[in-house]
Parts: C-alpha cells; sequence; structure tokens
C-alpha cells in the first residue's frame, strides 16, 4: 500500500520538500495531488476567489495569507466553486470558516485554523508566484502531495494511484 507522503519522502529525500507541520484537514478528502497554483495575499481573498472560479483541472491551489489568525481567506461557498471546477485541493496558510460545510465537500482543504470572520475584499495580492511558508517554497507548476502525514512537493509528478 503507498503512503503518499512518507513513500515520495523515503524515495525522493531531498528531491521532495516537505512542509513543516502545522495544517489540519478540513475537507472530506484527505488525501489529495496535483500541479501547484498560487495566490499570495493578507487578509482578502479576492484573488482566491478568482483562482477557484477558472477551472482547476486537478490543480492545487497554494494560498499564502501569511499566517494570519485575523480572518477567513476560504468558506463553504469558496469550496463548493472549487470542487465544482476540478480543484483537486486547497492549501490555505491562514484560516478557512464554515469548517463544519466544508467537511462535507468532495475537496482537500488543510489550513493553519477556522476563524467565522470574513476577509476583507480589495483585490489585491498576486497569483501564481512562488510562494515561501512551512519551511518551504511552493511554485507554480510544482507538484503538491497531501494526506494524513503532510504535504510534500516535488519538481516532477510521482506515480501514486492517487486520483488528483
Amino acid at each position: 500500500m503507498l503512503h503518499l507522503t512518507t513513500d515520495i519522502s523515503d524515495s525522493l529525500g531531498d528531491d521532495a520538500r516537505a512542509a513543516n507541520p502545522g495544517f489540519s484537514d478540513y475537507g472530506a478528502r484527505t488525501v489529495f495531488c496535483g500541479p501547484i497554483s498560487t495566490v499570495k495575499c493578507h487578509e482578502d481573498n479576492s484573488l482566491v476567489r478568482a483562482s477557484l472560479e477558472q477551472p482547476g483541472d486537478g490543480r492545487v491551489l497554494v494560498v499564502d495569507g501569511g499566517a494570519s489568525m485575523h480572518c477567513a481567506l476560504l468558506g463553504d461557498m469558496l469550496a463548493t466553486m472549487a470542487n465544482q471546477n476540478g480543484w483537486a485541493g486547497i492549501i490555505v496558510n491562514g484560516c478557512i470558516r464554515d469548517s463544519a460545510e466544508i467537511a462535507s465537500i468532495n475537496i482537500g482543504v488543510k489550513a493553519r485554523a477556522t476563524h467565522p470572520k470574513k476577509s476583507l475584499k480589495r483585490g489585491e495580492g498576486q497569483q501564481d508566484v512562488v510562494v515561501h511558508f512551512a519551511g518551504i517554497d511552493f511554485r507554480p507548476g510544482d507538484y503538491l502531495y497531501a494526506d494524513g502525514d503532510g504535504i510534500v512537493v516535488t519538481s516532477k509528478p510521482v506515480e501514486t494511484g492517487v486520483e488528483a
């Protein structure tokens, strides 16, 4: 049986970048993988919405919210949209909300914490730039693998048998 992140880490060594711990699972999918797309924003989820409105094609959206604990960058409406548009998962370096609803949506969601307050909508931030948090770089086009043991990023896809 494949143990996704641990087997990838063991087989690739330093070529597999393992994120530091500190993320919890919130989506109904706890094992997910796909090519990375990124958003860098601070307490403004406008670009998160703009990204998730697009076809996901099995990608994982990595949101660097600066680990802010002041508001949520993702809620049930955006998680539902992401699922409907074919995204495999979302990693939030920050907070989400509507966690009970997100738990029933067939998408992978990992985040630092939950917060009931919604974010601002100023249209600020950057899309598809390299973001750095949890001790590693997340580069657009690299591949992210997530499961109960954590998050691993590789520069090339790894055959896993896991559906994106």
